[in-house]
């Protein structure tokens, strides 16, 4: 047997996996699939906006179309990840969505770039699916700090929230008109490339370990089924509708209240500073609920974050806003995970991410289009962001009634 080609298992020699350095390089995948892929154009929709002559339906059906390739993506994820390595995934995924992302600065007619959204959106849901499973069976491995390494990887989202937040606005400022926004892609899509290649690191190692033997661990014997997770998933659908407006629209309503440059890039940089401690926070309440209980107080906490700009233009409230917004979402899409890892299998690990993520993407489809729309009418994106709260608490108190499957 040749040690460089067969899987090696972790019970077989002594245990000097490196957890948490593997969890954090990991997560520069959730970095580049949302965190810069998908929020980056947060900041990037008002010049987009005011440049190409946009109505707020057509900058929302930007991120709908994004999420429609999400879409597609987890629903391919399954059938790939039966033919392909996971680690050959990741790493594709985050490849694509860098290369993707980076032709946005090659047009300007809104039928090439909703394309780009779409295929970009395809791969970033290859990627971040296969992410989460491998953060999963890291967490296998180390029950005590299970929610700690999953949070440390979906973390990795604030990551790329911070580089966006940080590396736009300069950009934007110096880049030459017309079409300045250009140049931000094509500089996000190079920090994403270089992402990628610090992910082969974990792609390696991970690819020398085998899968956690499904004998040893909880829901041994059980089948996903979606009915038997019907409450969380569709807590989770209004999750999806509810957050997205709000990372989609939140940095236009601040402008259009008057905000700063300055003021909104600290807006968003400590947004996304929130989420990568996010990992720390919430880590014992994914360990301990093996419930929908996670999900349902995370989506009520971030509906309450979600409605504040909505209310009031006070800049601390509105800055309490973000922090607490960056502080919960990505935990919400942890506490599925963890709820997968806690009532299935490891050999039902993907299909029971892939079920979510396919719910998520369907909410992120609905959302932005639904807020544009209603932004473009009486009231604004401030409506907008009611509506998102709104669906966000519905997803909270459908969250409650899923009960543990042991």
């Amino acid at each position: 047997m040749n040690p460089r080609t067969e899987p090696v298992s972790l019970t077989d020699v002594p245990d000097t996996t490196p957890y948490v350095r593997l969890a954090l390089a990991l997560s520069l995948g959730a970095a580049v699939s949302l965190g810069i892929t998908r929020f980056a154009y947060g900041l990037l929709l008002p010049p987009m906006r005011e440049d190409l002559g946009w109505s707020y339906t057509l900058a929302g059906a930007m991120n709908t179309f994004n999420a429609l390739g999400y879409l597609i993506g987890a629903l391919a994820t399954p059938w790939l990840m039966r033919r392909f390595s996971p680690t050959g995934l990741l790493l594709s995924g985050s490849l694509l969505a860098s290369l993707f992302m980076g032709l946005s600065g090659f047009f300007t007619a809104a039928a090439p770039l909703l394309a780009q959204r779409l295929l970009a959106g395809v791969a970033s849901a290859v990627g971040f699916i296969v992410g989460g499973l491998l953060a999963a069976r890291l967490g296998a491995r180390q029950p005590g700090r299970s929610g700690f390494l999953l949070g440390l990887y979906y973390g990795g989202t604030g990551l790329g929230i911070v580089v966006s937040a940080l590396g736009v606005p300069p950009v934007l400022a110096a880049a030459a008109p017309p079409h300045a926004w250009a140049w931000a892609w094509w500089g996000l899509a190079l920090v994403c490339l270089l992402a990628t290649a610090l992910m082969a690191w974990p792609a390696r190692v991970l690819a020398a370990h085998a899968a956690p033997s499904a004998g040893t661990q909880a829901g041994h014997g059980r089948v996903f089924r979606a009915r038997d997770f019907v409450f969380s998933l569709a807590g989770y659908t209004g999750f999806g509708v509810g957050y997205i407006g709000y990372m989609t629209f939140v940095i236009a309503l601040l402008r259009e209240q008057g905000g700063s440059s300055g003021s909104i890039t600290l807006f968003y940089a400590l947004l996304g500073v929130a989420v990568v401690a996010s990992s720390r926070i919430w880590a014992g309440l994914l360990d301990r609920h093996r419930n929908g209980q996670a999900l349902a107080r995370l989506n009520a906490l971030l509906g309450v974050a979600a409605i504040v700009p909505a209310l009031t233009s006070s800049w601390p409230l509105v800055l309490a806003s973000g922090l607490v917004f960056g502080g919960v979402f990505l935990s919400v899409v942890a506490s599925t995970t963890a709820l997968v890892r806690h009532n299935l299998p490891p050999a039902q690990w993907a299909a029971g991410i892939s079920a979510f993520t396919i719910v998520f993407a369907v909410g992120q489809i609905v959302g932005p289009t639904v807020v544009g729309f209603i932004a473009d009418g009486p009231g604004g994106l401030a409506r907008g962001l009611v509506f998102s709260a709104v669906a966000l608490w519905l997803g909270a108190a459908l969250a409650m009634k899923q009960k543990a499957l042991m």
